[in-house]
């Protein structure tokens, strides 16, 4: 079955698709015509592929679920061990929330096709619906460039779509009230998410620059996944203020996570789960662009670990574990918009850049005295508009286009945010008391605490 799957991978050599834009019609278009004409009977080995692609996209979704895993883990093991429940209840609500919305108005919203309120900049729209039957199981739902169903569409992307308030998650750890944060980060998904996200993969006034040629371009979410996090985070932390005793009149005290094996794990789990992130965003089982993905992804991630690991050896004067695991996540982030349009040795370039960057946005973001327990506005943020821009320097893209993308995303991103979270500040408050900041979220707002340890 496998085998005739692939009979039309000849015919797919050199064409790479992306979550961007679908391609021109090519050889394997033509061939489609030519066996409908003939009756159909040879359509075989093209519907194997699309089999094939489909059943990659839902393992490519389950793979980003697992990010949510690691998400997790990683900020409860930066944070302190009072705050892992709390750390862990955010997590299961952020990806419980993100997918019912994304069910109710997320997904007609981050693509409206035709239902724009105000064409190409808001299009908020209703339920999916039933989305099988007819072209929505066949080719003629996206073609190559999208070969997959309906269903199979909107359940990859919306495992995306709770990512954004993931970060801000770990942004705002360990002060936040639970009641507020759960308002903010349903917002958040439900609307900031899909809206700028419409802009760019929705077909919106981002996909247009330079008219839709050499235009903005960001494969698997640079600026309008992490970097919308990370400046959605930013104003979080801008509102809410830095952890009590963080910063003091003799500097800086360190805050320590309470396991760095589970941030390890953490880690380990977004890499693994970045491989469906960017290889489920080729949108088909197309061979060609599917390795040179997985290949820079892989490439860019190890680079950005490497860096980092010398960069703290040089600056902090020790190999520097914390550094290191978000070398490999600033790798990651730096890739995700030209995965599909780099070179394996303009991976490690791209990666190794935003190893070293994120080191220093870490100690930066430290010194003027904003507070990130587990380095998120650095590592999606700051390496996210790195990674847009060398789109520019090494996969074509016009360098102002993705300028005028980066500004709009983060500003955007970081209005809405800081708009909706003041809202909430005034209204019913958005930091726990110092008592219960002291004390642990864990039983000041769970009632429970992670660990027995009697």
């Amino acid at each position: 079955m496998l085998l005739v799957a692939f009979a039309v991978a000849p015919l797919l050599a050199g064409t790479a698709f992306g979550q961007d834009a679908a391609p021109e019609p090519g050889p394997v278009d033509e061939y489609l015509e030519l066996v409908e004409a003939s009756g159909g009977a040879e359509l075989a080995p093209a519907f194997d592929f699309f089999t094939v692609s489909m059943l990659w996209t839902v393992i490519a979704a389950a793979m980003v679920f697992i990010m949510h895993l690691g998400f997790a883990t990683l900020e409860a093991g930066l944070t302190q061990s009072k705050n892992t429940v709390n750390i862990l209840f955010k997590n299961v609500w952020i990806i419980s929330i993100g997918l019912l919305t994304y069910a109710l108005l997320g997904f007609n919203t981050h693509y409206p096709v035709d239902s724009w309120q105000i064409p190409g900049w808001l299009g908020i729209n209703g339920p999916i619906g039933d989305l099988g039957g007819g072209e929505n199981d066949t080719w003629a739902y996206g073609g190559l460039s999208l070969a997959m169903t309906a269903y199979g569409d909107f359940i990859f992307q919306a495992m995306f779509a709770a990512t954004a308030a993931t970060i801000v998650s770990g942004a705002v750890a360990e002060r936040v009230k639970i009641g507020s944060f759960m308002i903010y980060s349903t917002i958040l998904v439900a609307f900031g998410y899909t809206i700028a996200g419409s802009w760019h993969w929705g077909g919106g006034w981002l996909s247009q620059l330079g008219g839709g040629e050499a235009g903005f371009y960001d494969f698997a979410g640079s600026t309008v996944v992490h970097g919308f996090g990370g400046a959605a985070a930013l104003a979080c932390v801008l509102i809410l203020g830095p952890r009590k005793g963080k910063y003091t009149k003799d500097g800086i005290k360190p805050i320590l996570g309470h396991s760095m094996p589970l941030a390890a794990v953490g880690v380990f789990l977004l890499f693994f789960g970045w491989f469906g992130f960017n290889g489920g965003s080729v949108l088909s089982a197309n061979p060609g662009p599917l390795g040179l993905v997985f290949t820079t992804t892989a490439l860019a991630a190890a680079a950005g670990g490497i860096a980092s690991i010398f960069i703290s050896m040089i600056v902090l004067k020790k190999p520097d574990l914390s550094m290191a695991l978000n070398g490999l996540l600033a790798g990651l982030v730096s890739i995700t918009a030209g995965a599909d349009s780099v070179t394996p040795m303009e991976s490690v370039i791209m990666g190794a850049v935003g190893g070293v960057i994120v080191v220093f946005s870490i100690l930066f973001f430290d010194k003027i005295k904003i507070d990130d327990p587990v380095g998120a506005i650095s590592v999606h943020g700051v390496c996210g508009i790195w990674g847009t821009l060398a789109v520019a320097f090494f996969g074509g893209a016009s360098f102002m286009s993705q300028l005028i993308g980066v500004v709009a995303v983060y500003a955007f991103a970081f209005i809405f945010s800081f708009a909706v979270f003041f809202v909430i500040k005034l209204v019913m408050g958005v930091r726990v008391s110092e008592e219960e900041e002291a004390e642990g979220l864990d039983v000041a707002e769970h009632g429970a605490p992670a660990y027995n340890l009697n």
